[in-house]
């Protein structure tokens, strides 16, 4: 029998039950990976208790794949004995990042909206049912803390950016229902589109207008202005870019307004072209 050392240095039998996420049962490298997922979500570490807690999984398990994780400079342990992502994880992550086509090309344009605004840059793509922030940019001055962060998610119903990029793919209310499925959309605030009727409504005035609005949907106090941009397709926008602004200074008229001036910012990155 395979036996394992736990974190009191004794040994125990190798664990070979499932690792459980969300409902679903996990083996071999999956488990790894699920561990590294929810190491993740912790950015000031967490102890092994609580995440044996969270991955629903025996604590040899857990060790086990934080042993791994360890050894290949994704995990690492605090002058606490937590788990946090290792140096190279966070290596590799910001590397790829700062490498992708699109951030290098739209990085300068978040900082001028960010200055322009004096409000906060986004750029976001469409996943499934929710936006990933690919880049943001604070202004200098006046930066209020927004929920948003990059690689973070938002449902796509509530936000500026998601409802611009899902005009272009969904026509009908009929796509609309097919698209929310059998799962409710989530009611972010109280001015939150949570009806196919609704939804349906919004995306084809956006799709209309040619670009997409938040008005405090997403966040309370939030307003958005999204427009699409172009950086790796001539004619499929690759994602959106946008000013998230707080209502009480900057309401979306005055995004509005500015839209071409926002325009000539993206220049043909805001573009369709042959």
């Amino acid at each position: 029998m395979e036996h394992t050392q736990t974190p009191d240095g004794s040994t125990a039998p190798g664990d070979d039950g499932p690792t459980s996420v969300g409902g679903n049962r996990l083996v071999g490298s999956d488990r790894v990976l699920a561990v590294l997922k929810e190491l993740a979500r912790y950015p000031d570490g967490v102890g092994l208790e609580e995440l044996t807690r969270v991955v629903a999984s025996p604590k040899p398990t857990v060790h086990r794949a934080l042993g791994a994780l360890r050894r290949a400079g994704l995990a690492d342990q605090d002058a606490r004995g937590h788990y946090v992502l290792g140096n190279e994880f966070l290596r590799m992550a910001f590397a790829h990042h700062e490498a992708r086509p699109e951030q290098v090309r739209l990085r300068p344009v978040l900082e001028a909206l960010a200055r322009r605004f004096g409000e906060t840059a986004h750029y976001a793509v469409l996943d499934g049912r929710e936006v990933v922030y690919r880049a943001k940019v604070d202004p200098p001055t006046g930066a209020v803390r927004l929920t948003s962060t990059i690689g973070g998610r938002n449902p796509a119903h509530t936000t500026a950016v998601g409802k611009l990029l899902l005009a272009r793919r969904l026509a009908t209310v009929e796509e609309v229902e097919a698209w929310i499925g059998g799962s409710p959309l989530e009611r972010r605030t109280a001015r939150s589109l949570c009806t196919a009727a609704a939804l349906h409504h919004d995306l084809s005035v956006t799709r209309e207008r040619g670009y997409g609005i938040d008005d405090q949907e997403n966040e309370a106090g939030v307003n958005c202005l999204a427009l699409p941009v172009y950086p790796t397709s001539p004619t499929v926008p690759a994602g959106a870019v946008s000013v998230s602004a707080l209502a009480y200074r900057t309401p979306p008229a005055v995004l509005v307004d500015a839209l071409d001036e926002m325009r000539v910012l993206l220049g043909r990155l805001g573009v369709p072209h042959s």
